[in-house]
């Protein structure tokens, strides 16, 4: 029978272990045989990490290396080569692979351009907003640069507005296999704005539903005219989706709604989202801009008329890995892939090039990537690549101080932010798919890197597309592996003491 032990008898044991190893040396008065003292006794009364996973009554494959952070040698390992999905720790490398590319403190230009020059504030030609890849651009920022062309005296357009997404591909989700609906799955190209989600309201009256499609953020709330949605009388499926080459076009079952409620929904359509919005805010300061639409190519001679400038690049990736937002991922690898001179058509032929980056740069053996968020499920890589990354750039500082520390809890499932384990790590999740990898700083001071990966891959090829979003015992298998996490990463704190 395998042995149970709690969080509290770990922490304790380690504290004791580490902190007053005296306490363990007093001999006893009598001694038939030898008697296990201060560090190996402690060692002896830690569940072994197969015990663990016994323990955990996770079903599917775990695989995990740990390893000294500075020498990167391994002290524990189970299954280290099988491929798995990554989920978002993929994210961790999407975000070496810019640092590296673009630089911590490249930022990304939004760009208001004319063709045609200016008469006494007038374009005589086309107004032209220009994505230059930054994913964190928004409404407020759109407010901003319209505000600032009116005050460089622009008050009129002769020619036509236009749209130009950058030197990215248009790819309209990043993955399929979403259900259509889901925010976290939008459209990308070299233009975003609300990381490509628009705000779905309703509010029951009288007479139905009074429904709104908006890009708010912090200080507006623009109603769009290139997402719509209508409301019919169904219970299922709650939401469909059409693209109308111009428009978004949803539908949602009426008697899903109940009496209020909003939602984010992806935007398939970026330039047209993008462009909807900034006609508004154009519009609000007095410069009426008409006839929008997407171009392919952006006219020479072009005049700059307005720059907005993201934040450094470093701060983005960090709030990437903190909030996890796939949208961030793929813009930032994308731009790394088309810095180093290729021109991607697809996630996949640019995770291509990361992946060869990854080999070469990071020491990986055989990373397996299909985008750069993780969300697709063809993404494999192995904990010990995984776990070689981790080592190679830690003595340069790069990863740790951007990746987000991660609270352990106590045995009632309460986050502990006092706990003597310190954890800095990214985690992903998907349909029965947990992973976690970073670094543990032990109650001893001892650095470690580590990884790892759980998935139970037969289940989830069993969902339908439909049943992705929330299917039934994922959020139970998910509470386990996370549990499962922490008790290997007590065991290791605890063992591996210098």
């Amino acid at each position: 029978m395998t042995q149970q032990f709690s969080r509290r008898f770990f922490l304790s044991s380690a504290a004791a272990g580490v902190l007053a190893p005296s306490a363990f040396a007093a001999p006893p008065n009598t001694s038939l045989r030898p008697v296990l003292r201060g560090a190996d006794l402690l060692r002896h009364t830690i569940p072994t990490a197969s015990e663990l996973i016994e323990a955990s009554n996770l079903k599917g494959q775990v695989a995990f290396v740990v390893a000294d952070a500075k020498t990167g040698t391994v002290l524990e390992q189970k299954a280290p080569t099988m491929g798995l999905m990554p989920a978002s720790v993929t994210k961790a490398i999407t975000a070496l692979y810019a640092l590296e590319t673009l630089g911590a403190d490249h930022m990304f230009k939004t760009q208001i351009v004319a063709t045609g020059g200016i008469i006494e504030g007038e374009v005589q030609g086309d107004l032209i907003l220009v994505g230059g890849g930054d994913p964190t651009l928004d409404t407020d920022a759109l407010a901003a640069m319209a505000g600032r062309l009116k005050d460089a005296g622009i008050h009129s357009v002769k020619g036509g507005f236009r749209v130009y997404e950058g030197d990215f591909p248009r790819v309209s989700r990043i993955d399929p296999e979403q259900p259509d609906h889901v925010g976290y799955n939008p459209g990308v190209t070299g233009l975003a704005l609300n990381f490509n989600r628009v705000h779905f309201e309703w509010k029951r009256g009288n007479s139905g539903y009074a429904v709104t499609m908006d890009g708010r953020s912090a200080r507006y709330r623009p109603e769009v005219a290139m997402a719509v949605m209508q409301v019919q009388d169904r219970s299922d499926p709650v939401y469909t989706y059409r693209d109308d080459i111009k428009r978004d076009t949803w539908t949602v079952a009426k008697r899903a709604l109940g009496q209020s409620g909003a939602r984010w929904l992806p935007v398939r359509k970026p330039g047209l989202y993008a462009g909807d919005i900034f006609a508004t805010m154009a519009g609000a300061n007095g410069i009426r801009l008409r006839n929008l639409q997407v171009i392919d190519a952006l006219p020479t001679g072009a005049e700059v008329l307005v720059t907005q400038q993201s934040a450094p690049l470093h701060d983005i990736l960090r709030d990437m890995l903190k909030y996890s937002t796939n949208l961030t991922a793929e813009m930032t690898g994308l731009a790394s892939t088309i810095a180093r001179g290729k021109a991607p058509r697809t996630l996949k032929e640019s995770a291509a090039e990361m992946n060869q980056w990854a080999k070469t740069t990071l020491g990986m053996q055989n990373p397996a990537l299909v985008d750069h968020s993780g969300l697709g499920s063809e993404n494999r890589i192995s904990a010990s690549d995984m776990l070689t990354a981790l080592v190679k750039v830690n003595k340069s500082g790069t990863l740790k101080p951007i990746l987000k520390t991660i609270v352990l809890r106590d045995e009632k499932g309460r986050p502990r932010r006092d706990h003597p384990i310190k954890v800095d790590a990214k985690t992903g999740t998907l349909n029965f798919v947990s992973t976690l990898a970073g670094y543990i700083q032990a109650p001893s001071g001892r650095e470690m890197a580590f990884v790892v990966f759980s998935a139970d891959e037969p289940r989830r090829a069993k969902l339908s597309r439909a049943q992705r979003e929330r299917p039934d015992g994922g959020r139970a298998w998910n509470a386990r592996a996370k549990r499962l996490q922490q008790k290997l990463i007590e065991r290791w704190a605890a063992y591996y003491v210098s």
